[in-house]
């Protein structure tokens, strides 16, 4: 079998170790790659871990599940893919972080792979998407890593929780059923759920704002019954560049603790045309928290009663 190598490497303005560390925390994914949703760790022994991606490909939500070998002392991560769509017969490669200097790095990406039958029409087929692909993502590593590295000053997380005298299936079950949000909470006016792959949503939504704006949002979220629903905002309005986040349900000897997570990096160019002139960082920060969990205790408040009624 002809096993082919290649090689594409790219310059970064960011530290090697700050890099490394966005490409090995898998968690950071959704906020340096466009496209992905959300990343699971599946398995993790040492340095060996098995991640599930769920990310779009032309405005499609598609998973799939890798492998990969962390090396952070020589700021290496191999990967090899666990099921290969045909024609590729095995699909491999390494990320290398070199430092270039205090503030600047290079990124080799290398890549092996082999076409089923060795046939020579489809390893050039395979040859060309790699390259492709491999220039895009490389360009797009560089463009995301140097602006999460440089927005972690005003990147920053937070979460509500709400106990709930009820089981987690009940609590999960309102924060599932989206589509019937319109008829359940006050600050939804309408809403579009779509599920066509189970446990993969895509959910647009009109809510109210108090002084009686309406926005229209859209997220993807990936369902884990009847524990967690990851989501990523596609739409964003005008104070943020980034927000994900998560809910969770967590079995306690009082019933269930449910929250609300969120992840926020903030448009910092924005500022001023939303807050006004002498609006901070800061003032957009308790902005934006304040908006975010506002909605969300409303949420899980909501969610509370409905779970609380079913026991």
């Amino acid at each position: 079998m002809t096993t082919r190598e290649v090689e594409h490497e790219i310059t970064i303005a960011a530290p090697a170790p700050a890099v490394y560390r966005l490409l090995a925390e898998v968690t950071n994914w959704p906020r340096i790659f466009p496209p992905t949703i959300h990343v699971d760790r599946v398995e993790h022994d040492g340095s060996q871990e098995r991640i599930r991606i769920w990310a779009t490909a032309n405005g499609e939500a598609k998973n799939w599940t890798s492998r990969r070998e962390l090396d952070p002392e020589a700021l290496r991560i191999t990967f090899r893919q666990e099921v290969t769509a045909p024609p590729v017969a095995a699909m491999g490669g390494t990320w290398i972080i070199e430092p270039l200097g205090e503030n600047e790095s290079r990124v080799r990406l290398l890549h092996d792979y082999r076409a089923i039958d060795d046939d020579p029409h489809d390893l050039l087929w395979i040859d060309q998407a790699v390259d492709r692909n491999s220039r895009s993502e490389l360009a797009a590593l560089k463009k995301n890593v140097e602006f999460a590295h440089a927005a972690e000053e005003v990147t920053f997380s937070f979460e509500d929780t709400v106990h709930v005298d009820g089981s987690a299936k009940d609590v999960y079950a309102f924060i599932n059923e989206a589509n019937l949000w319109s008829e359940r909470l006050p600050h939804v006016a309408t809403v579009r759920l779509e599920e066509d792959t189970v446990g993969l949503q895509t959910l647009e939504m009109d809510t109210r704002a108090k002084d009686g704006s309406v926005h229209t949002t859209k997220s993807y979220r990936v369902t884990f019954p009847h524990q967690h629903i990851a989501y990523k905002q596609v739409t964003l309005p005008a104070l943020m560049t980034l927000h994900t986040g998560h809910w969770t349900f967590t079995d306690t000897d009082q019933g269930v603790a449910a929250t609300s997570q969120h992840t926020v990096t903030l448009n910092t160019d924005n500022i001023t045309r939303v807050l006004g002139d002498t609006a901070t960082v800061a003032d957009a920060r308790a902005y934006v928290h304040t908006a975010l969990s506002t909605n969300s205790r409303a949420t899980l408040t909501h969610a509370k009663a409905f779970a609380e009624n079913r026991r």
